[in-house]
């Protein structure tokens, strides 16, 4: 389904990173998030416009000091997060980077995985984005012993009944 701007700067022209292949937005929940510490390390300065965002139809869960989106059809169940544009000419180092933080292999056997997905921002526009999901294994992990943060957003958690 293709992106439909919320509003004007949402419609920004191509960038010299538009030769990147696949080149996105990125979608982050936990601690890629505006003062997250691993925001600091990774993204500082590399951001050239950040919005907050929701990813629809996915479950947040508590992890070992970070948060793991899932997909999940409840409805109504979102994950809140930020709508990061790297600026131009930092584009590849951030993949990169991103990749490795979030043990991200190219045979979906990390502890994450990278998926376009569609995301949507506070003013209502529509956009695609890489978002970072729980991999195969913690996604199944998660299913059978659940850690869910009701709320989907892992700067305001609060585990559900099960959890602290």
């Amino acid at each position: 389904m293709p992106a439909e701007p919320a509003d004007p700067a949402d419609a920004a022209g191509p960038t010299d990173d538009d030769a990147v292949a696949g080149a996105l937005p990125f979608f982050v929940y936990g601690t890629l998030r505006t003062g997250g510490h691993n925001h600091a390390f990774h993204l500082a300065g590399r951001c050239a416009d950040v919005r907050p965002a929701v990813l629809p139809g996915a479950a947040l869960h508590d992890g070992p000091g970070f948060p793991f989106a899932v997909p999940d059809a409840t409805p109504g169940r979102q994950v809140v997060g930020e709508l990061i544009t790297v600026r131009p000419g930092a584009y590849g180092p951030a993949l990169a980077a991103l990749d490795l933080l979030e043990d991200c292999r190219a045979d979906g056997t990390g502890e994450y995985v990278r998926q376009r997905l569609t995301v949507r921002t506070a003013g209502g526009g529509t956009h695609e984005a890489w978002v970072y999901l729980a991999g195969p294994a913690v996604a199944a992990r998660l299913r059978t012993h659940p850690a869910l943060i009701p709320s989907g957003d892992w700067m305001h958690r609060r585990r559900g009944p099960d959890g602290p």
